[in-house]
This record gives C-alpha cells, structure tokens and sequence, in this order.
C-alpha cells in the first residue's frame, strides 16, 4: 500500500535544514486566499497568523515585513524601522521575480535573497506565515523563525 506523501514548499525544505519543527497546514485557496479568511479555515486567531509584504525604500533597497493578516502596514512606521525616508510597496508584478512567490503565497523564508526583515512586535507562542505556495501555511516557534530570517521586531501596524 503507497504511503502518501506530504508536499514539501521550499519553506519546508528550509526549515527542516536548519532543523526548527514547524507543523504544516493546507487550505484550500479557492476558499479566499485574503488572510483573515486563511486564518478562519484553519481555526487560527488572525492575530497569530502573519502576511508577508515587500516594499522598496527611498534608497531602492528591498525589505520585507511581516504583519498580522487583519492589520494594515503603516508606511512610515516602516520606514522608520528599517532607517529608510520612506517605503512604498512593490507592485505584485514584481514580487515574483524579486523574491520568487506569487501573490498570496510570499513567505519571510527562502525568498531568492534574504532581504532586511521586520516583524510587527508580538508576544506569541506559535506564528502561522506563508509555506511559500497558495493553500499552504506553517506554524512554528516566532523566536527560531526570527532568527532563521535575521529579523528585527517593531511597531509597524495602523493603530485601529
């Protein structure tokens, strides 16, 4: 009888390189790929569960930051975070070349280059990001994920 094997993202195969456990879930991208609707179908809190945007700085560099899927990026807190005049987001035609996921499916980890990373400050004991692919998420330890991608930790949310 053929066991059936799980599907490995490239965000898997990372963290299981640099052995930090991490517990891989699926949903289905038809469902709504937005992240409070991710968040709902796998009985996640969205406060736990992050997106990951990239944005060019005045000075053309890259970055990356990671917030909770029902906050809004502040533009200027991040900006200040990562020492930049200002920050803009890229436009979705230029994710994937840059960083090598798709809309929807963008993960901190395994991007093509590892660009200055900053997560919204929070006190968590378990954060879900991307697994690099549509209808694939993973939850692992917020201190080992940090560190794996060099990130920082700052207030860079929209106060509601």
């Amino acid at each position: 009888m053929a066991k059936h094997k799980e599907e490995k993202t490239n965000v898997m195969r990372v963290l299981d390189q640099k052995k930090i456990p991490y517990t891989a879930h699926t949903y289905d991208p038809e469902s709504g790929i937005d992240g409070v609707s991710v968040a709902r179908s796998l009985g996640q809190d969205p406060a736990a569960v992050f997106k990951t945007l990239v944005a060019r700085g005045a000075s053309g560099g890259y970055y990356v930051f990671d917030i909770p899927v029902a906050a809004t990026l502040d533009l200027k807190k991040a900006a200040h975070a990562v020492g930049e005049k200002s920050v803009a987001m890229l436009p979705q035609k230029e994710l994937l070349p840059l960083t090598g996921y798709v809309h929807g499916g963008c993960s901190p980890v395994g991007m093509k280059k590892l660009f200055p990373t900053v997560f919204h400050e929070a006190s968590l004991p378990v954060i879900m990001v991307s697994a690099g692919k549509l209808g694939h998420q993973i939850a692992c330890d917020p201190k080992a994920l940090l560190a794996l991608v060099r990130a920082d930790t700052a207030d860079i949310i929209t106060e509601e």
